[in-house]
């Protein structure tokens, strides 16, 4: 089983940036998935800076991928798209079909991101023929789930084609808007929003009136309140994942991953209390099915 970090969801000062991924070059990360997915005002690195980085990180023995938008709303976002997906070099994450089109053009294998909804075994193999070699499994998809799509791929005869990769830390990535809800919470048009997200670091978190974490805004992206957490239910991942995520939050995210990496040896984490892994367990997302349970 791999351990991979996913891009960057939130919008940090370039210096930030950089230092994360200095540190991410001396981790036990295998994949490193690179670029803005998010929003195209994010500009504190350009798609020349992301492939500067990603040059230096695969300098250390480490597969990066260049991750793709997910939403795409104006030509000049379609041109960026097409220049990443023909860089040459490293293989892409393609979070719209967009991305697929001109991956598949260039015949090129590339990843199926999370923002795809890809939900049986007949889309994976379509999506196969055009060339993907890894498929993360949508979010807010189940183990059971899982096992009846792969458990399909075998009947079909295509599973060795293909890594299984699945999102198993940070907050989930759930919805995607042409609306920017960060901006509107300052009370901000979108177009004036002055890229006021790079005040949240981690997402701005919202609360029902009885003080429930229900949602965090991201930009255009609405995460899960809670973050998400599969690390006490990686023994029953065994002969499913190939691999697991981690999205980064901040720094304690590498921690993270070796807290992922110690836990896969046996015996049940402890430290994540209120957060949520209802998904993997065929409940409510927001629930936490506490191993206890089990």
């Amino acid at each position: 089983m791999q351990y991979s970090l996913g891009p960057l969801l939130y919008f940090w000062p370039k210096a930030q940036v950089e230092d994360f991924y200095h540190q991410v070059m001396a981790s036990q990360a295998d994949i490193i998935y690179l670029g803005e997915t998010v929003c195209s005002k994010r500009r504190e690195l350009r798609s020349r800076d992301w492939l500067a980085l990603a040059r230096e990180i695969a300098a250390c023995g480490k597969q990066v991928v260049l991750s793709t938008m997910a939403l795409l709303e104006a030509p000049s976002e379609v041109k960026t798209l097409k220049s990443l997906c023909e860089n040459g070099e490293l293989l892409v994450e393609a979070n719209d079909v967009g991305a697929i089109h001109f991956m598949a053009e260039q015949r090129k294998p590339f990843v199926v991101g999370p923002a795809i909804n890809c939900y049986n075994a007949q889309s994976i193999k379509y999506l196969l023929d055009l060339g993907m070699c890894r498929w993360v499994m949508p979010v807010e998809l189940s183990r059971d789930w899982l096992m009846k799509v792969l458990s399909g791929c075998e009947n079909l005869n295509i599973r060795h084609r293909f890594e299984a990769e699945v999102f198993a830390y940070g907050h989930l990535p759930l919805a995607y808007s042409a609306r920017c809800f960060t901006a509107r919470s300052e009370n901000r048009a979108k177009d004036d929003c002055e890229l006021c997200c790079i005040k949240y670091p981690t997402g701005r978190l919202m609360k029902s009136q009885e003080g429930q974490k229900v949602f965090n805004i991201n930009g255009i992206q609405t995460q899960s309140g809670d973050c998400y957490n599969l690390i006490n239910d990686l023994s029953s991942m065994a002969g499913l994942v190939d691999v697991v995520r981690l999205s980064p939050q901040s720094t304690e995210t590498l921690a993270w991953l070796e807290r992922f990496r110690q836990a896969k040896e046996g015996g049940l984490a402890s430290g994540y209390e209120g957060q949520c892994n209802g998904y993997w367990h065929n409940i409510a997302g927001m629930r936490n099915h506490s191993h206890s349970q089990s």
